[in-house]
């Protein structure tokens, strides 16, 4: 059962400050996924208030963002036509037919059932130069207003894994090597069968891109994100956990359930 509060809200089992990063803990997922939709939906009905106002939103495409987006998907009084709508990270080189596609996950789970006014997917199959060159000059245009991400197996945020991570990245978007952790994060999430069948290289926004949006939203639950939720809220700032970095943004909110926080 749902523990709500005087507000509607659904009250998360422990809250906590970690530097500047704002932490909610809930029972499951289920719980996890809904308040930080209302959390999101709240904040894209305030920027939203402004009638000449467009707001730019990047998207994570994981499993672990399964919950926000369907509640996204219920959240009322949002105008999506005036949301331009990017993603973080795709595969190169994977077919457009291919389910695995991360632009793919978010037209299905998200963006064919709001329907932004603008979205803006990642070319993983042409010249990776130029589309590196082409994206990186979009998120240009204007800031970044709202991040929803999530957070790896081995501590990468987008595929800034820890062997390509960089902190003061000139670039907004390049492509990388995936690390074999992350790789086989893609099986043990059930996205690919086999490790074989993952792609080794994709194309990223960089940490600094991630790190400029105005406002993040982090979501990593389930009990395989532990290890990466504890280093992260806990380790030193490196780029041996790259989500360490998201401890030191001005306006970070993570939402957490139980398995993954630990309680």
């Amino acid at each position: 059962m749902r523990s709500i509060n005087v507000n509607g809200m659904i009250k998360p089992l422990e809250s906590r400050v970690v530097e500047r990063m704002s932490v909610q803990v809930y029972a499951d997922r289920d719980q996890m996924g809904a308040a930080a939709a209302a959390a999101v939906g709240a904040e894209l009905r305030q920027l939203l208030q402004d009638s000449g106002r467009r707001v730019r939103m990047v998207f994570a495409a994981a499993p672990s963002q399964n919950e926000l987006y369907e509640g996204l998907v219920m959240e009322q009084g949002i105008d999506w036509s005036r949301v331009c709508a990017f993603h973080m990270d795709e595969y190169i080189g994977l077919p457009d037919t291919a389910p695995q596609r991360f632009g793919r996950y978010l037209t299905e789970r998200l963006f064919s059932r709001v329907q932004p006014g603008r979205v803006e997917l990642i070319d993983g199959l042409g010249d990776v130069e130029q589309e590196c060159q082409r994206y990186g000059e979009l998120l240009r245009v204007d800031p970044i207003d709202i991040v929803c991400l999530g957070i790896g197996e081995n501590g990468h945020i987008a595929f800034n894994d820890p062997p390509v991570a960089d902190f003061e990245d000139p670039l907004l978007v390049k492509a990388v090597k995936l690390d074999d952790a992350c790789r086989r994060q893609q099986v043990n999430d059930g996205c690919f069968a086999r490790l074989d069948d993952v792609p080794e290289e994709a194309l990223t926004l960089t940490v600094p891109a991630l790190m400029a949006g105005s406002k993040l939203f982090g979501i990593v639950p389930g009990k395989f994100k532990r290890s990466a939720l504890a280093a992260a809220l806990y380790d030193p700032v490196s780029t041996a956990c790259p989500a360490t970095i998201l401890r030191t943004h001005p306006k970070i909110t993570m939402f957490t359930d139980r398995e993954a926080f630990g309680l």
